[in-house]
């Protein structure tokens, strides 16, 4: 059976990757009084972390892509976990950006997970947002993301 958010995907050309499994001690979703929490989830492309630091040796695109990769990921893990049609909003992503001291952009990195929350759910994709840059992230990601989805019973 085709859904209204499979629908949308293909629309958007958009094919979820597998949900990634947990490489330490979490899990990858807790489902508690009707809010979906993602764990952070690391861009990925052909099977390998997208790496580097932003202000060093990626730039702002490239970071955009990055946190597109990861909000595709959560993407997969909400529909392995409950499924996409059962979002009702999302209510906050927490983007984490590897970057050098005096990169400022976090936000506009950012971007590329928010501006796909918004095209695959519309109105309902607009979110709270913290945008923060760190030193490093987990196996060298350039980006991380987490996510707050609001979801139907």
């Amino acid at each position: 059976m085709t859904t209204q958010t499979d629908r949308r995907l293909e629309e958007l050309g958009i094919t979820l990757p597998t949900a990634a499994a947990p490489v330490a001690a979490y899990v990858p979703t807790v489902l508690a009084n009707g809010l979906l929490h993602v764990s952070g989830q690391l861009p990925f492309r052909e099977g390998q972390v997208v790496t580097g630091r932003l202000g060093e040796d990626v730039d702002v695109a490239q970071g955009q892509a990055a946190a597109r990769l990861c909000g595709l990921m959560l993407l997969a893990q909400v529909q392995a976990a409950v499924g996409l049609d059962r979002v009702e909003r999302v209510v906050k992503l927490g983007v984490f950006v590897n970057s050098t001291g005096g990169f400022t952009q976090q936000p506009e990195v950012a971007n590329g997970a928010s501006e796909l929350m918004q095209d695959v759910f519309g109105e309902a994709g607009r979110h709270a947002r913290a945008a923060v840059g760190v030193p490093a992230l987990p196996r060298g990601a350039a980006v991380e993301v987490d996510a707050v989805f609001a979801v139907r019973d």
